[in-house]
């Protein structure tokens, strides 16, 4: 089995909402600077999450993502499986035709068993455990940023209004008028 960054992004970014969500909806652009994710992929990753059930979304100014689902019903192996990570060591995706019309390979029932294993290992994690063993780590997590507001502290300075000719053909109209 080979876990693509696929599977690792969706992790980590549940994590890092799951740490934040107290304050209110976390957005995907502050979630994608903590980790160094693209707010792009985040997007088609948080678009399968939300399709599974396991974000919920909230639109507008203040809105980002919170958990559809309690912090501990959430496994590793839902948001995984939520982002079409496949979870299969076998060469054959399981289908039992690792030779073709020939059947099973030998080491068959060797993949299949760890694909097993895997998945009840995954499953027996859940996102508090993870959410834990970070708060454990002794990650910061911040306040909520201040909103920003379109009032400014500057004042407000008018351009000054010239009554001059703005090209050379006015300027040369002008002192024709003359």
């Amino acid at each position: 089995m080979r876990l693509t960054t696929k599977g690792r992004f969706a992790v980590t970014a549940m994590i890092d909402l799951a740490l934040r969500q107290s304050t209110g909806p976390v957005t995907l652009a502050a979630i994608s600077q903590r980790q160094q994710i693209s707010l792009s992929y985040l997007e088609q990753l948080f678009g399968k999450l939300r399709r599974h059930e396991l974000v919920e979304s909230t639109r507008g100014p203040g809105g980002g993502y919170t958990l559809g689902r309690k912090i501990d019903e959430i496994t590793v192996a839902d948001i995984i499986v939520s982002v079409d990570e496949p979870i299969d060591a076998t060469q054959c995706g399981g289908k039992e035709n690792c030779l073709g019309e020939g059947g099973r390979c030998m080491t068959h029932e060797l993949w299949a068993s760890l694909n097993q294993r895997m998945v009840e290992f995954l499953d027996s994690v859940t996102l508090e455990q993870l959410v834990e063993e970070q708060i454990a780590k002794g990650v910061r997590i911040e306040d909520k940023p201040a909103v920003k507001r379109a009032i400014s502290s500057m004042p407000v300075v008018k351009p000054l209004r010239v009554n001059a000719p703005n090209s050379v053909f006015a300027l040369g109209g002008a002192f024709a008028k003359l």
